[in-house]
């Protein structure tokens, strides 16, 4: 009969019923199977998004690199998420769903490979029935796709491979830095050089003192305006509290140089034990006496005028010399002078302040051009108060304030030594111990004395140049070039492999989706060729019994039929050589034929060259 199929050299038979299956749209129309996700919309629009997205990285990288960033918000404009959450999540949320869809356009490449196989005819059981791309997944589906030559299949595996990187790049391609921007400002100047008219009130210098006095205690930096000797006329600064930088500006700085050294000799003479008497020459020849009572006190310390030849008869302007005794350890006298005579110097400077706590940080000296006042002409001339000697006064508030600002600042020296590892001792043995640490402290108390004595108030408006590090947003090239070109490479390919694939995907003649169990019982209940197999047949059970058999869809219908082709002994084996007879009913534009895909040299044999299938038209 012409139903009945009989297989040569075995019992195996099975009848194919496809004929009596109803042509399709016989019973209405029948619309084929195109699910959204296989759109031309879909599947052009998600690899166009996909390079066109990694063209604007490449360019964006590129315009990072040449201009240093592109500018952000100074704040956070989010104020309940870090920058650096939005900076990692945001370029993930923007990759990973391009990502997501198109893994499952690859998937649904390789869900459809068998059929479009089977469509095409002449198909082996090996990469039609039991080809199941969807269960090896694109990375072990390559070597499949690599061994039969699905070379859509392939590079679609390639490029659905590419895009899980895509996530570990993406959080990592943007920075948040900072980098100095300028802009021109303009400041109001408080502050002009002059000598202030109440000097002779001492308040000023009674407050630098304890300024000096609190700084050796608690650490503290120079006050603003004034660093290492410097004090510039103070201007306002801008107050926006995001920014953080520098502020520079033409003004006028007074520079002050206390000129301090050791003693050429020094002696002390303990003949009376209530009355030592200490005697200290300078190097310029000028001697100062000081006699004191060992027995008050085991530490103490104080500062005189020194009267040398050629200096000021005002003892406000004349040199200084800080002294310091205490008992060694063994009970023995110790003592220790230092010598230093004070001078300021006015400049045209240029002074950068810093936004965030207006501290002096640069002072560059233009020229020493400045207009003649009561600091550089009379009655100062351009000389330096010694900050710590005045004239005594009957007014007993003034004459306090000249007297603690004497102890405040000799005692700030003392307790600067008293802090260092080894108490004041440490100071006593060394050669330099007392002198340096004098002139770091007496150089603060004047700077600020010159702050405060200096300058008078005024009011005039200046140019100014504001140097802020502002936030940019930073692209890191080697993470994004290398996010930039995979996507260009996906999108590009991905628009080719989907554009040959919808030309072969769009004959098969499914109306389902093939991957539910009814689907499959619907293209396969008339097909007869399920009677050879049983329900606990393994795999290689499967390849057995499916050996020999040739697969299609049917033209009519869209069944899967089998069909038979001639098995030769040279190339499977005797053992394996079973002939099927089934009812041919092709059509006169199909031709089967047949070779082996697992084998080249079979396809060689065959007639066909490695690189093609042997379905290839």
């Amino acid at each position: 009969m012409d139903s009945d199929r009989l297989s040569r050299g075995s019992e195996r038979h099975f009848r194919n019923s496809t004929h009596l299956i109803p042509s399709a749209g016989s019973g209405g129309k029948v619309l084929p199977y195109n699910p959204w996700y296989m759109s031309w919309f879909v599947v052009l629009g998600t690899p166009f998004v996909i390079l066109a997205l990694g063209i604007a990285l490449e360019v964006g990288t590129i315009v990072s690199s040449e201009r240093g960033g592109f500018k952000v918000p100074p704040t956070n404009i989010f104020p309940l998420v870090s920058p650096q959450f939005l900076l990692s999540f945001v370029p993930v949320v923007i990759i990973v769903p391009l990502a997501f869809m198109w893994r499952e356009i690859d998937w649904v490449v390789r869900w459809l490979q068998p059929y479009i196989l089977l469509w095409k005819g002449g198909s082996p059981a090996e990469e039609s029935l039991l080809l199941d791309y969807i269960m090896l997944g694109p990375f072990l589906g390559l070597f499949r796709a690599s061994k039969y030559k699905h070379r859509i299949v392939f590079w679609s595996s390639v490029t659905a491979l590419a895009t899980y990187f895509f996530q570990t790049f993406a959080g990592s391609i943007f920075q948040l830095r900072q980098k100095e921007q300028d802009y021109s400002i303009s400041v109001t100047s408080i502050k002009d050089l002059g000598l202030i008219p109440d000097v002779n009130q001492l308040n000023a210098f009674v407050a630098a003192a304890g300024f000096a006095e609190a700084a050796v205690y608690q650490s503290l930096p120079d006050p603003p305006f004034i660093s290492k000797g410097w004090a510039v006329a103070q201007f306002t600064l801008p107050t926006d509290p995001g920014l953080n930088g520098t502020v520079s500006i033409n003004t006028t700085g007074i520079q002050t140089a206390i000129n301090c050294e050791n003693p050429v000799n020094t002696s002390l003479n303990t003949t009376n034990p209530n009355s030592f008497e200490l005697t200290s020459q300078s190097v310029e020849g000028c001697t100062v006496n000081v006699t004191y009572d060992p027995i008050v006190s085991s530490i103490q310390f104080g500062v005189l005028p020194v009267s040398c030849p050629g200096s000021s008869t005002n003892i406000t302007l004349q040199p200084v010399m800080f002294w310091f005794f205490h008992n060694k350890t063994d009970g023995s006298p110790e003592v220790k002078t230092v010598f230093c005579a004070p001078s300021i110097k006015a400049y045209n400077v240029i002074a950068s302040v810093n936004l965030n706590d207006r501290s002096l940080a640069n002072v560059a000296i233009e020229n020493e051009r400045v207009p003649s006042n009561n600091v550089t002409g009379d009655p100062l001339a351009g000389q330096a108060y010694n900050g710590v000697i005045f004239n005594n006064s009957t007014n007993p508030f003034i004459q306090g304030r000249s007297l603690a600002t004497k102890s405040s600042v000799s005692g700030a020296i003392f307790r600067f030594a008293s802090q260092m590892p080894g108490g004041p001792q440490s100071s006593f043995d060394l050669p330099n111990g007392f002198l340096d640490i004098t002139s770091i402290v007496y150089t603060q108390h004047l700077s600020v004395v010159a702050k405060s004595i200096y300058f008078v108030d005024a009011n005039a408006t200046l140019p100014a140049k504001m140097t802020s590090l502002v936030p940019i947003l930073w692209i890191d090239p080697f993470p994004a070039h290398i996010l930039a070109w995979s996507l260009i490479l996906v999108g590009f390919f991905g628009i080719v492999l989907q554009v040959l694939h919808q030309r072969e995907r769009r004959k098969v003649p499914l109306t389902t989706p093939p991957g539910s169990i009814g689907a499959v019982v619907s293209l396969t209940a008339r097909s007869g060729f399920g009677e050879l197999l049983l329900p606990y047949d393994d795999e290689a059970a499967l390849h057995r019994k499916l050996r020999g058999l040739t697969f299609r869809l049917d033209r009519r219908t869209g069944a899967i039929v089998a069909d038979d082709v001639e098995i030769y002994d040279h190339i499977l084996g005797a053992d394996d050589a079973t002939i099927s007879l089934l009812e041919r009913s092709r059509s006169r534009d199909q031709t089967i034929s047949f070779a082996s895909s697992t084998e080249l040299a079979s396809q060689a044999a065959s007639g066909y060259p490695p690189w093609k299938t042997p379905y290839d038209r």
